[in-house]
């Protein structure tokens, strides 16, 4: 739901050594001896925004570097408003040692804060050895490594019932006009083509960036991520009238624009599969496996199923993530303790034992594929980790949250309003960058 800079630190700085302590030396309290138990009596904080079954795994991998080292963990839900929250702890005095922050654009903003203490050598060897350059770039700011990506999430998947398809007589499409017109088929065999969950304005920004990868390209992504391009570019204007291609349709829309403004993500989710069928295809993340499987029952493999969401007009595949970075607070009480945590993430054995728990993706390719619990998370955790630097982190994310990640302004609304009316893409493209302007500037 819910950007990148490069230059390696060479040794770990003399801030990283005095707050640290044995982080850098042999003695690491995380890998000696199998666990030394040298932090026993410390408790470690963790602010992040999961809640509900996320939170009851992210506990487990907290359970396991307790049982490592001897050390205690505590964790606090912030809800979406995680720089709010964490920002009026640090104000009270009452800071977490680490915090798991979901958005590039609110890793940056600690950091130009002065919140966060660099990355210890041992995170950053782990880094540079286990992950795509991409994500190390994604948790620097000004050549600083501040953030490890932990977990991560493929954007770039579409979500359909095996049987809405084969009683359509379709096959999964490689491109993208082939999906629509298999789009079309599903919807002369009685259901819908798409559900789309127009309610929840960042479906609608996942919509648009998987396009503008595949048709734009990766700089030009880049550059827009950044606003070094204007949002007024003929290549935005080309991508939005590419989408609006799909909204405008009634035929390949469950229930047309009105219907899909008043659907909100898990909604579009039950529209393919939940117990009464309006759509054979939901566009969005691996994410969507978890509520098919949870609240509906799917059998993911045999209910439910994916395909990469298809090149657009002869462009390459496109591969859009999201993901939450562990930061280490410099006013956190326990900063040793945060540093060894993080040093823990940073192995394949802690992403392990979420992804044996289920509802995770973890960028780090020294991780075992056999962890995940099935073939259909094995496939997309294997696609993720294949792309390597061509991975895009969430455009939205990366923005500024008044322009790319609030409820009801920004691009959210103005995609939405597009939604409701796709006829006129070039006032679209003014009014965001008219918004976009307005927020990086700030």
């Amino acid at each position: 739901m819910m950007r990148r800079r490069t230059t390696l630190l060479t040794g770990c700085t003399a801030l990283v050594l005095a707050l640290t302590a044995t982080a850098c030396g042999d003695d690491d309290p995380v890998t000696a001896g199998g666990g030394d138990q040298s932090l026993s009596g410390q408790t470690v904080t963790v602010a992040g925004v999961w809640s509900g079954t996320e939170q009851k795994n992210f506990q487990k991998v907290l359970d396991a570097f307790s049982e490592q080292t001897g050390a205690k963990t505590q964790f606090v839900s912030t809800g979406d408003n995680v720089s709010t929250v964490v920002g009026s702890k640090i104000e009270g005095g009452n800071a977490p040692d680490v915090v798991m922050v979901p958005q590039v654009g609110v890793l940056q903003q600690f950091a130009k804060e002065g919140w966060l203490t660099p990355l210890s050598q041992k995170t950053e060897q782990a880094a540079d050895t286990n992950f795509a350059p991409v994500w190390k770039d994604y948790g620097s700011v000004d050549g600083t490594f501040y953030g490890l990506y932990f977990k991560a999430a493929h954007k770039s998947t579409v979500w359909y019932s095996p049987d809405a398809l084969t009683q359509a007589g379709v096959e999964t499409p490689k491109t993208y006009d082939e999906m629509l017109e298999a789009g079309h088929t599903v919807s002369d065999s009685g259901l819908a083509a798409f559900s789309v969950a127009g309610q929840d304005g960042w479906t609608l920004t996942d919509w648009f960036e998987n396009i503008y990868l595949s048709q734009a390209g990766p700089e030009k992504y880049d550059a827009l991520a950044a606003h070094e391009l204007k949002w007024t570019d003929a290549s935005v204007v080309k991508a939005l009238g590419t989408l609006g291609e799909l909204f405008k349709d009634e035929q390949l829309i469950a229930g047309g624009q009105k219907q899909a403004l008043n659907t909100d993500f898990p909604g579009s989710v039950e529209k393919v599969f939940g117990p009464e069928p309006e759509a054979g295809m939901v566009y969005e993340g691996d994410f969507v496996a978890g509520v098919a499987k949870d609240q509906f029952g799917k059998e993911i493999g045999k209910d439910a199923n994916f395909f990469p969401f298809p090149p657009v007009d002869g462009g390459t595949a496109p591969v859009v993530s999201g993901g939450d970075a562990a930061v280490v607070l410099k006013d956190g009480k326990n900063a040793k303790a945060g540093m060894a945590l993080l040093e823990y993430l940073a192995t394949p054995e802690a992403a392990a034992v979420w992804a044996e728990a289920g509802g995770f993706l973890s960028p780090n390719k020294a991780l075992d594929l056999a962890s995940y619990g099935d073939d259909v998370t094995r496939a997309t955790a294997k696609s993720l980790v294949d792309a390597g630097d061509s991975v895009r982190f969430d455009m939205s994310d990366q923005a500024p949250a008044a322009f790319g990640g609030t409820k009801g302004v920004g691009e959210w609304k103005i995609l939405q309003d597009f939604l409701r009316d796709p006829s006129n893409p070039e006032a679209t493209a003014a009014e965001l960058e008219k918004a976009a302007a307005k927020a990086y500037k700030g």
